[in-house]
């Protein structure tokens, strides 16, 4: 026996030697060739699957695999394991045969990381190389390796990545947005696709909000497919002051649509308030203009459509119009965690925007200027809108007024009850109170 087979349970078949003679037509061994053992195929497996398990960078994510993910996810709401269906046999199906890119997106926790890994597991187990790399960690990594003491160097590192026959990028959006990053991280992600060379993206940043260098990549029809695995609840910021208790228990089910203090008049009135804002958050389009006296309900109201939308996992900006332009000054300071632009651009742009106690904000130049913006570029995208106000839509600054008063695209409603925070009217309640010009009914009355 050979030192290199010392030790080791001979086979049958090649007494420990690890190869064989192929066999003739004849019958006879054919000397002039030799081929490996069933025992050392064997060992050879076993070696090639640990070198590629040792490239892959998968360390104790080994264990993840498509047999013990649930194919329906784990929340339990319908439509979640819908969409986490659909990418489950996603992954399989790129798995079986890695083509094209694969991008995951979803809330942290959905399952992205465990379907990707599975997917690099199958890989590995079917003989292919893959290369999984956590976006974050490999830009800490690529910065380390220009230090002398590196045990790779930065050309050496930078070019596995970019060069990996199967690439797995986790955690894509959550890195250091500094210039470098991005820098490096686009010329990987442009030679791959330049080259297209299978990879699997994993993000739990919404798809469109990356830059737009590496959205244009992603959602390219001819190279990727795109699965959302999970809908998450919108953030603080996505809903704005709807953050508040109070405005989050402000439901259409818990809005007195009936009241004991009003007359036959008043209560016909609020019920077709209600009846008229509850259709609008079934359908949100054009814009609805609240009007009334303060405490008649047009907060809760609104608040009740904005409430109703976020059950329905669509996304609400619900501001308070004094507040929103406080926020919009201090966004000037460096100390600001959210920069002026993004805090505009996102009152313009949102798919629902709720305004409101319009009208008693600040009458400054800068005040009108950029709420006119606002809903200039509302009213010429003719995105859906929600105004409260106690004042009569002819107080408001002409360029405004004309604007929520344009029955093509707004329904002005006149809420013309007294405060509901009160059990009896008083003289005084009475003397007090500013009633706005009675605002055109809607068109379907």
């Amino acid at each position: 026996m050979s030192e290199e087979t010392a030790g080791k349970e001979e086979c049958h078949r090649c007494k420990g030697a690890g190869f064989v003679y192929p066999l003739l037509p004849s019958g006879k061994p054919d000397f002039s060739r030799v081929i490996p053992c069933e025992c050392t195929k064997a060992e050879l497996a076993e070696e090639r699957l640990a070198r590629l398990q040792r490239y892959s960078n998968l360390g104790p994510l080994t264990r993840l695999t498509f047999d013990n993910l649930n194919p329906k996810g784990r929340t339990g709401d319908p439509a979640n394991e819908e969409m986490f269906a659909q990418a489950y046999e996603g992954a399989k199906a790129f798995a079986h045969e890695p083509q094209g890119w694969l991008v995951l997106t979803g809330v942290s926790g959905c399952g992205k990381t465990h379907l990707a890994a599975a997917i690099a597991n199958h890989c590995i187990q079917n003989g292919r190389p893959v290369l999984f790399i956590v976006v974050p960690d490999f830009l800490d990594h690529l910065r380390a390796a220009f230090s002398p003491s590196s045990d790779i160097s930065y050309d050496e590192l930078f070019d596995q990545v970019r060069d990996s026959p199967l690439l797995i990028l986790d955690d894509m959006g959550t890195q250091s947005s500094t210039p470098w990053a991005r820098e490096k991280l686009y010329q990987i992600i442009n030679h791959r696709y330049n080259a297209r060379l299978p990879t699997v993206i994993t993000t739990s940043v919404p798809i469109e909000k990356l830059d737009e260098q590496f959205l244009t990549r992603l959602t390219d029809e001819n190279l990727s497919k795109v699965f959302l695995m999970e809908r998450g609840k919108p953030s603080e910021h996505d809903i704005g002051d709807l953050a508040l208790p109070l405005l989050r228990e402000m439901t259409f089910e818990k809005f007195e649509k009936r009241r004991l203090d009003l007359t036959a008049e008043e209560q016909r009135n609020l019920e077709e308030a209600y009846k008229l804002a509850r259709s609008f958050a079934q359908a949100p389009e054009g814009w609805l203009v609240l009007l009334g006296l303060n405490g008649c309900g047009k907060t809760h109201l609104a608040a009740a459509i904005a409430n109703y939308q976020l059950g329905k996992g669509k996304p609400v900006f619900f501001v308070v119009v004094p507040d929103f332009l406080d926020h919009l000054r201090s966004a000037f300071s460096p100390e600001s965690k959210v920069t002026y632009d993004e805090l505009f651009e996102k009152a313009k742009e949102a798919p629902l925007l709720i305004l409101d106690d319009f009208g008693e904000q600040t009458s400054t130049p800068w005040a009108q200027e950029k709420l006119y913006q606002v809903i200039n570029y509302r009213y010429n995208a003719r995105l859906p809108t929600v105004f409260t106000t106690c004042f009569a839509v002819e107080d408001f600054e002409p360029r405004i007024g004309s604007r929520m008063a344009d029955t093509r695209i707004s329904t002005p409603f006149n809420i013309d009850v007294p405060d509901y925070r009160s059990d009896y009217r008083s003289d005084i309640a009475s003397s007090q109170r500013r009633t706005p010009q009675k605002a055109r009914r809607s068109r379907s009355q």
